[in-house]
């Protein structure tokens, strides 16, 4: 068995692999292959799936599968799997630490700072504290989440259309009902057609005005042009994203110079602990995968 470890996880993954057959990071053996592991940067499209004609395992180490193309690998006898409990407490500590900037204005005051500017009666801040929080998704990552909002002291609501109740947030019936009581909107949705391009003008209208608005899900979910539009205008107050339409986002790219943004270069995952969190996942699910019984 030959594994092909694509991208970047954590330096200790080779070794610990070794027990199930030959690792390799050496791209151009991917007609060898028989599993491949991947993050967001390798894109396991139809031509990259026909260029591996002894694949049968693909991992994404993280959350979601969308640049896998999960279909046509299914309808080739491929097993795809990812590894989603593994980066919910890395996640969910940037979109905090991105939350808490916000409203703290911790860039626009550090960025003084190191230009010599003194903005102790400029800056005014306001708190989390008694503030509502909007969880777009009800996963792993939104609980974590939402324990860290509630040590805050912030409300937490989040839409699911069963109704049923959650043991971490007050369910709303729609997203309208849940973006108009939302002081705070946090994203934590795999990108799929019903999530792609669901912050758009329409839904922006519903929200308050001056909501702030966290992605750490994915860049494709938001329509840039309305959303910079919308910081344009103020309806948006502030946009903080770790997570863009392509990475790096393209220069053009109108959030880059909308006004109230705070940007990080998709490092959600990227915490030591989540690596190794990460590829204690991998092992696990290869170790299944030898066994016969790990299913697609």
């Amino acid at each position: 068995m030959l594994i092909l470890i694509s991208d970047a996880f954590d330096p200790s993954l080779p070794e610990r692999l070794s027990v199930f057959g030959e690792v390799t990071e050496d791209r151009n053996r991917l007609a060898e292959a028989d599993a491949v592991l991947v993050r967001s940067k390798t894109k396991c499209t139809r031509e990259y799936i026909d260029g591996a004609p002894n694949l049968k395992l693909i991992i994404r180490g993280g959350v979601g599968t969308d640049n896998i193309d999960t279909a046509y690998a299914l309808g080739k006898g491929i097993v795809v799997k990812n590894t989603p409990k593994a980066s919910a407490i890395s996640v969910a500590e940037v979109a905090f630490a991105l939350m808490i900037s916000v409203p703290n204005q911790l860039v626009t005051a550090h960025v003084a700072m190191t230009e010599g500017r003194w903005l102790k009666n400029e800056i005014r801040r306001t708190e989390l504290f008694g503030k509502t929080l909007c969880l777009v998704g009800m996963g792993n990552i939104a609980r974590e989440m939402a324990l860290r909002a509630r040590a805050f002291g912030m409300k937490t609501i989040a839409c699911r259309k069963s109704g049923l109740p959650s043991d971490f947030a007050e369910v709303r019936g729609s997203l309208k009902e849940a973006f108009s009581e939302a002081d705070y909107i946090s994203l934590h949705v795999p990108l799929t057609d019903e999530t792609r391009n669901m912050i758009n003008r329409e839904s922006i209208s519903w929200m308050k005005d001056g909501v702030a608005i966290i992605n750490t899900a994915r860049g494709k979910c938001v329509v840039e042009e309305d959303l910079a539009a919308a910081l344009e205008s103020g309806k948006v107050g502030a946009y903080a994203s770790d997570v863009w339409f392509s990475d790096p986002p393209s220069p053009d790219c109108p959030l880059l110079k909308a006004p109230n943004v705070t940007m990080t270069p998709h490092i959600g995952a990227n915490s030591e602990e989540n690596l190794l969190r990460i590829s204690d996942e991998v092992c696990e699910l290869i170790h299944h995968f030898v066994k016969g019984d790990l299913k697609g």
